[in-house]
């Protein structure tokens, strides 16, 4: 008899939504193998905000779907509707140091600090770089977390690992 296990649900936070957390979302959807469900939002997008470019072409390059990636606030994720989170991850220090909103059913909360990539300044190759060098470290991290025995999905043991992937 086949079960049906609920994935768990990731929320990725930068102040944009343009750079790492649009890298992290799509990375974990590629890599989670239906386990994991990825979103990813920012504290405060701009009005009409959209991916970083050269985010949207390293995620293609890399063979990960960038299929919906849009640009969203957190408070798409704070709202009644939503999709409860069991894990949130900050990925800008920024972010880490806003006042979040409230998170329906108290997730897990992690911080991995990653340089943004689109402050790097010199010419397009060293930006495409620093964008492949930060989906690179994302990916270190996630795999890890992908990886991790469905018995340690759980609240204690899923906060204390992704806290712990925070110093690598």
């Amino acid at each position: 008899m086949m079960i049906d296990v609920k994935p768990f649900n990731v929320l990725f936070l930068c102040t944009h939504n343009s750079a790492r957390s649009i890298l992290a979302e799509a990375l974990l959807n590629h890599l989670g193998n239906g386990r994991f469900k990825a979103y990813s939002a920012g504290s405060s997008p701009q009005e009409n905000q959209l991916p970083n470019p050269m985010a949207i072409e390293i995620l293609d390059k890399a063979g990960i779907s960038t299929t919906g990636l849009h640009s969203k606030s957190w408070d798409d994720f704070a709202a009644p509707n939503a999709p409860q989170m069991d894990l949130i991850i900050t990925v800008c220090d920024n972010a880490a140091g806003e006042v979040c909103p409230y998170w329906p059913g108290q997730p897990a909360t992690a911080h991995w600090g990653y340089a943004d990539p689109s402050t790097v300044t010199g010419g397009e190759e060293l930006k495409r770089e620093a964008f492949k060098q930060t989906l690179h470290l994302i990916r270190k991290r996630l795999e890890i977390l992908v990886n991790l025995p469905a018995a340690s999905l759980n609240h204690l043991t899923i906060e204390k690992t992704a806290r712990a992937l925070s110093k690598d």
